[in-house]
């Protein structure tokens, strides 16, 4: 067997005296010993699920991790600068000693910060829940029909940017009483979400949906039910998640100038007490408290959103 390729000469037929060597075909035939057969593909060996996982939670929890190393830096170096403002160690000792007994009871005013937080959520329920039941309605009609639009687009446009605590005074001289009035405050500033997130998600709903309903001959109760309510569910969860921050927001500003138990007072007893600890810690609480309100609503906005199912 060569070990070169063999090269065959064909000459066309024609008289041995007339051919030449510019009338002639080369073919160049591959030898099978110089035949490389075609390599085969590279398999990637998976990774072990463990270790996915674990590159997964790293990748999720390592950005966070340097974000608050971060604040810590910025925060220890600021009260190294500032007399008077607590390091993180410190606070870290005040929140100790605040968690230590977080549902004592000395007096009507002078109780555990738990109780203050819970009296604050509740104002918060009260005030949302009345936001909720008149907001959510309100956005449906003012999607759906467009005289209730541009009946009512002015005064939201004209309500909607006046600051919480300008309508607490309004409040208490309704309501001539701090609990009531915080309600209140928390019912005005929270309600807009609510009726601008539902009205646009009613005005997103394709027109062929309402064309079927009026081919089918359905009662306006029974499109709300059957077709605005379904579609419009996703935007109706915006609205309220983005009303819980706002909720949330203003209760602590209003419990500082009515008074009384709740967090907001809390803070203000801690500062004319000079305790500087404590209201960062109180800052803290108030932080975790709303990103757990607000990542609830999340979730169960994703419970109902199209796009994850």
């Amino acid at each position: 067997m060569k070990t070169q390729a063999q090269i065959l000469s064909i000459v066309p037929d024609a008289e041995p005296e007339n051919a030449s060597a510019a009338d002639a075909v080369v073919i160049i035939l591959p030898d099978a010993a110089t035949v490389v057969p075609p390599a085969q593909p590279m398999v990637a060996t998976p990774r072990p699920v463990w270790r996915q996982r674990m590159s997964n939670g790293l990748s999720r929890l390592l950005p966070g991790g340097l974000g608050m190393l971060l604040l810590l830096a910025i925060w220890q170096m600021a009260a190294l600068s500032s007399k008077g403002f607590p390091t993180p160690w410190q606070t870290w000792q005040a929140a100790q000693s605040i968690f230590a007994d977080p549902f004592y009871v000395a007096g009507p005013n002078d109780q555990g910060i738990g109780w203050n937080v819970l009296a604050s959520l509740k104002r918060v329920g009260i005030g949302f829940g009345l936001a909720a039941l008149v907001g959510i309605p309100a956005g449906f009609l003012i999607g759906r029909f467009r005289f209730i639009a541009a009946m009512f687009n002015p005064i939201i446009s004209l309500l909607r940017p006046v600051s919480p605590l300008a309508w607490l005074p309004i409040g208490l001289l309704l309501f001539q009483r701090a609990e009531p009035a915080s309600s209140w405050t928390i019912f005005i500033c929270s309600i807009w979400p609510m009726i601008l997130n539902t009205a646009e998600g009613v005005r997103q709903i394709p027109q062929d949906y309402l064309n079927v309903a009026r081919v089918l001959k359905l009662s306006e109760f029974a499109i709300m039910r059957t077709i605005l309510l379904p579609a419009v569910l996703p935007s109706v969860l915006t609205g309220v998640r983005l009303s819980i921050g706002i909720a949330w927001l203003v209760i602590v500003a209003a419990e500082m100038l009515t008074g009384g138990i709740g967090i907001g007072f809390w803070i203000w007893n801690e500062w004319n007490n000079l305790n500087v600890p404590n209201i960062i810690t109180a800052i803290l609480v108030i932080g975790v408290v709303g990103l757990l309100l607000e990542q609830g609503l999340m979730l169960l906005a994703k419970r109902f959103s199209y796009e994850t199912r």
